[in-house]
């Protein structure tokens, strides 16, 4: 019952920062900005759902107590939530779940971003979803983070072309 409780809870929270982000993507197109990736924001969007499904399902057949591999999903996941904070916090009112660019994008030059260069997929989507993993006991789940990593590189590979063709060269000008 408890893991229920606390998926339940990351789930509401994520469901929360959907609804930030919606305020900020459409802000972003009101103001004459674009939405890049849409099909491979529309698998991550999938595997997501379907990653957090399936470890409750996982968990609940195999009636999982809170034990110690549990605390350590746990606190992972506590982590991915405070760097979710970090991460809005910093990009403001540019922060979407989509890859979204304005129309004078600027990059923001945080050292967060300097030290990691993609901190809101390596801090805190990765620890969020291996923490759930470990909290369900799912190893049956954790191989949907295959294809889910495969999505991830190529969002990464998108972000990083319009870094260097568009954020960058915007904000030197």
């Amino acid at each position: 019952m408890p893991i229920l409780i606390l998926m339940l809870c990351m789930f509401g929270i994520r469901l929360a920062f959907l609804k930030l982000s919606i305020a900020n993507e459409k802000r972003i197109l009101a103001n004459g900005g674009k939405e890049y990736g849409v099909k491979n924001t529309k698998w991550i969007t999938i595997l997501h759902i379907l990653f957090y499904f399936s470890c409750l399902v996982e968990a609940m057949v195999n009636k999982v107590q809170l034990d110690t591999l549990g605390f350590l999903g746990l606190g992972l996941m506590l982590f991915s939530l405070f760097m979710l904070c970090t991460v809005t916090r910093l990009l403001g009112d540019i922060w979407t779940v989509k890859l979204m660019l304005l129309k004078d994008h600027r990059f923001v030059d945080h050292w967060l971003f300097r030290v990691v260069k993609h901190p809101n997929y390596f801090l805190n989507i990765l620890p969020e979803l291996v923490g759930i993993a470990l909290l369900c006991h799912a190893k049956y789940s954790a191989w949907l983070l295959i294809p889910y990593a495969y999505v991830l590189y190529k969002r990464i590979q998108e972000e990083n072309k319009l870094l260097a063709e568009v954020i960058i060269p915007n904000s030197a000008s």
